[in-house]
């Protein structure tokens, strides 16, 4: 962090900040600290969107934007900085434009891509904190081990259904101790599939306000030194049976980066680590035959003899549905009898990973070769094909 006993304030900045200025244990040595201070948040969505409004508020002189999304409907009920006339805009475009409206004495820097292992470092090594906001595991341990790298602190937030939780990893307190990391705590990670995402299993709307306002909390101890960071524990919250706990987090001695035999020095296959395709992987000849919703629809029209297996969950039809055979993913294996092989069969699910992923399993145990994936899912049809369809 830049020197911040140089910082100095307009009269119109003091007025902004008289609030903080007014609490004798920040003052103006905190708020200078805090317009020293460049953050980077990755992901300005659930948990982006309030940590972000209340960073910016707060003064923190650079804030760093990373996302590659564009907004969506299903955003709305929880992505705060978003509204109905943002859809289908650039994320860290609107973004940038509320968060000056909040606070028109700060910098904002956009950074519109995903973060990979081939542009993580050269992205966060101009940054005093990072802030991670993903909502997928990769994302999570690149973040970790970069930070870990270049020796920056990582206040990190997830949030499933109703539960969330929060933890300050990589952090040196005043006596130069270091405390755990992302690894400590998850040594490896989930088999694929076992932890739905958001858009699967959904999320409480107010859920991401409370823990992306936490994590704005655990930044601005970080970069002015008052309080305790939430270092070396991990803050869980239940809004369902509103509880909260704290548990302790652990240096692992077996960790590859800090352990006592650290063997990883360089950035690796995220996607490769935790089970998954990659992006580019999921576009080559090994991704399941697809059939987009125009051409299905050509096939319904052409009264052609087409089975539809719909592999997503019960409630799920319940919000939206094209008809077809429901057989949810985990059990598609058991039900394979009843799929067709003597004709087309078109397999979706919201948004065509899962149905991919049904494909794939087919495939392999039982040899089928005449399934498409819907490509782009329910979605698509409802944004292509019939617009009373809801999205979700």
């Amino acid at each position: 962090m830049r020197n911040w006993k140089n910082i100095e304030f307009s009269s119109e900045e003091l007025g902004h900040y008289s609030r903080h200025l007014s609490i004798p244990e920040f003052g103006l040595e905190g708020q200078k600290k805090l317009k020293a201070a460049r953050v980077l948040a990755v992901g300005t969505g659930g948990l982006g969107a309030p940590m972000l409004q209340y960073l910016a508020a707060a003064g923190v002189g650079t804030i760093g934007l990373v996302d590659f999304d564009k907004v969506e409907a299903s955003n709305l009920h929880r992505q705060v900085l978003f509204g109905a006339s943002d859809v289908g805009r650039s994320k860290v475009a609107v973004a940038k434009e509320r968060l000056r409206e909040i606070n028109p004495h700060i910098d904002i820097h956009v950074h519109e891509l995903r973060l990979s292992s081939e542009n993580a470092l050269e992205v966060i090594k101009d940054y005093d904190v990072v802030a991670d906001g993903t909502d997928n595991f990769p994302t999570r341990y690149l973040i970790n081990d970069a930070c870990v790298m270049l020796d920056k602190p990582n206040v990190h937030g997830s949030i499933f259904q109703f539960e969330g939780q929060i933890s300050v990893f990589n952090y040196v307190n005043d006596k130069g101790e270091r405390g755990p990391n992302y690894r400590d705590l998850f040594p490896e990670p989930p088999p694929p599939g076992l932890v739905p995402s958001c858009a699967e299993a959904g999320v409480l709307g107010v859920l991401p306000g409370i823990i992306g306002c936490l994590q704005a909390s655990e930044v601005i101890k970080v970069i002015t030194g008052i309080g305790r960071p939430l270092t070396g524990e991990l803050f869980l919250f239940d809004a369902q049976e509103f509880s909260t706990r704290k548990v302790k987090v652990t240096k692992n001695k077996d960790n590859p980066l800090t352990g006592e035999n650290p063997e990883l020095t360089e950035l690796i296959d995220y996607e490769a680590f935790c089970g998954l395709s990659s992006p580019e992987e999921e576009n080559n000849e090994s991704a399941v035959p697809e059939v987009t919703v125009q051409e299905y629809k050509a096939w319904l029209d052409a009264d052609e003899d087409v089975q539809l297996i719909d592999v997503r969950e019960p409630h799920e039809v319940e919000i939206a549905e094209i008809g077809g055979e429901l057989i949810p993913l985990d059990a598609i294996v058991d039900h394979a009898g009843e799929i067709s092989r003597d004709k087309k069969v078109v397999v979706h699910c919201r948004s065509g990973q899962r149905s991919a992923d049904a494909i794939r399993q087919l495939q392999q145990k039982y040899d089928f070769d005449n399934l498409y994936n819907l490509k782009g899912g329910i979605l698509a049809w409802s944004q292509e094909i019939d617009d009373s369809i809801p999205q979700y």
